[in-house]
């Protein structure tokens, strides 16, 4: 089978931003793939103007919604692999090379671009939130992950597991890391650089209290879901089953 990457954007109300990053991305990559979470601001007039793939919702059902349908869209359109960036201007596009080398090296994993959560304008809540999260992720799967909240991804498209369990917000990232590890998915992390705007000049969806708590819920439910399906799945392997 021929190898074919698409690049999905989810956006929400990032329409200072969004441009810039479409354009950097085109130079890597012609088959960009925008979905506009429903957006108030002026991010639907910007794309518009864009050579791109545009997909919207008509209402913010949030970043997993907008990843899944991106995800399903490039699926049915033939692609083999999608790379994921956020649209905040955080990741750089001139770094999806770096992804898509160790892609082909092993297709069959999900490569996820890890970001240095010691940089000098690192907020400190991402680096807990990730550290508490990378912690998390190694108990529920006996992996080790630097970065499990980095948004710059490699999905192999015919490797994608628990779409249909998968929730609508920030926590869907770790959900289908999780899912993958689970059913025997290679889970590789490479060194990528990442940009935050200056205090004051972010645009951050995250909610601290609610988002930390959300995912707080959700690790417990994966720590049951390691015994009940990922323990199971993992003998099975061990024994030549792989469902």
């Amino acid at each position: 089978m021929t190898t074919r990457y698409c690049v999905i954007i989810p956006t929400y109300n990032n329409g200072d931003t969004v441009a810039g990053v479409v354009e950097r991305t085109l130079k890597v990559c012609p088959d960009v793939i925008v979905v506009n979470d429903g957006s108030t601001d002026n991010t639907q007039a910007v794309l518009c103007g864009l050579n791109v793939t545009i997909l919207n919702h008509d209402r913010n059902l949030g970043k997993g919604n907008a990843l899944k349908t991106g995800l399903r869209y490039a699926a049915g359109k033939g692609f083999t692999h999608a790379v994921t960036l956020d649209a905040d201007g955080q990741h750089y596009p001139e770094d999806i090379p770096v992804l898509l080398k160790a892609s082909a090296e092993c297709p069959d994993s999900l490569v996820v671009g890890c970001r240095n959560l010691t940089s000098e304008n690192m907020p400190r809540q991402n680096t807990f939130a990730n550290r508490f999260s990378n912690f998390w992720f190694r108990l529920q799967t006996a992996r080790k992950l630097d970065d499990t909240q980095s948004g710059f991804r490699v999905y192999p498209l015919d490797s994608l597991y628990g779409m249909g369990l998968v929730t609508s917000r920030y926590e869907a990232e770790l959900e289908l890391l999780v899912f993958a590890a689970w059913h025997g998915v290679n889970v590789q992390g490479v060194p990528v650089r990442v940009w935050y705007a200056p205090e004051g000049e972010r645009v951050s969806h995250f909610r601290p209290f609610w988002d930390f708590f959300r995912i707080s819920v959700l690790n417990t439910i994966l720590c049951f879901g390691a015994l009940l399906i990922g323990l199971p799945l993992a003998i099975l392997r061990k024994i030549g089953i792989k469902l």
